[in-house]
């Protein structure tokens, strides 16, 4: 559970996660996770809050059963995949969640 606060401060952040979801018809369930991922975790540098804001999608889609590929969200949130890929396993560690060993 995160703060009221932490909503607030990175609601422009979370308005796009939600506009991404939408792009990719992602479930309510994955929606949820990827936002509880993104504010476990959020980076200083506004640069990299576009990079895990997708993998943080990419990977609350695999939690809740509603997966994507990388490169689809990639593509609906205009980042390259490789951004994704480098960051999605490290967000569900961090949310204590063991990824996958696919």
């Amino acid at each position: 559970m995160h703060s009221a606060r932490d909503r607030i401060e990175y609601e422009p952040w979370l308005e796009d996660l939600e506009t991404v979801a939408e792009r990719l018809e992602l479930s309510t369930e994955a929606r949820s996770c990827a936002v509880d991922l993104f504010l476990t975790d959020v980076p200083a540098s506004d640069r990299s809050k576009r990079a895990v804001l997708a993998a943080s999608l990419y990977a609350g889609s695999l939690v809740a059963g509603d997966g994507r590929t990388q490169g689809a969200v990639a593509e609906a949130a205009d980042v390259s995949r490789l951004s994704i890929q480098s960051r999605w396993k490290e967000l569900l560690e961090a949310a204590g969640l063991e990824p996958p060993r696919w």
